[in-house]
């Protein structure tokens, strides 16, 4: 197993033996601190994504941007896992899909809207001291980076996380993009470069 996968594993196992009592404290706490993130503060439009299962919690924040008038992108997972894009409308908006994941119900805008976006809210399973970040091993992200690096689109990257997933050393490939900001109950961390 290689050491991504074993991190996975073993961050997974704990996030399993969270309560929705504790998921559901965590999300409010995680949107309060996200809002008054200069990064989201000043942004207009943001591509984030809707949480599912034990993922810190976004849909707070998501209504709280939206009710700011901030335009609000949601992925739309394609069959071959890369990533379209469409407007958040509200909660109610929101269907089934694919890997139990909730998309919104709106018109597809396309998988080069994220290029429109000033900052963008990955998911993750850990960051580490130097801002890399650890997905969940689909590569629709990485698919999403690398269209934001090769457009030379450089928006905010955040990633919202619990506290102990913050952690010494994610292991990295030449394909992984460090984070600007990762956001726990504890509070923001920003990191002082992106790694090369």
């Amino acid at each position: 197993m290689s050491q991504k996968a074993a991190l996975r594993r073993e961050l997974l196992a704990a996030r399993r033996l969270l309560t929705q009592d504790d998921v559901g404290r965590t999300a409010a706490v995680l949107s309060a601190s996200a809002q008054n993130l200069p990064e989201l503060t000043t942004a207009r439009t943001v591509a984030a994504y809707v949480s599912v299962g034990r993922e810190p919690g976004t849909h707070a924040l998501l209504d709280a941007l939206r009710a700011r008038g901030v335009r609000v992108l949601l992925p739309v997972l394609m069959e071959d896992n890369d990533l379209d894009w469409a407007l958040f409308e509200g909660a109610e908006h929101l269907v089934p899909a694919g890997r139990g994941l909730l998309e919104p119900d709106g018109e597809r805008l396309g998988p080069r809207a994220v290029l429109e976006a000033d900052a963008v809210l990955l998911p993750g399973l850990a960051v580490d001291a130097r801002g890399m970040r650890l997905g969940r091993g689909g590569g629709s992200y990485d698919r999403v980076l690398a269209r934001l690096s090769s457009a030379g689109a450089h928006p905010a990257l955040v990633v919202l996380l619990y506290d102990d997933e913050v952690v010494a050393r994610v292991p990295e490939e030449p394909h992984d993009h460090p984070v600007d900001a990762v956001v726990t109950p504890a509070g923001a961390r920003r990191f002082s470069a992106r790694a090369s």
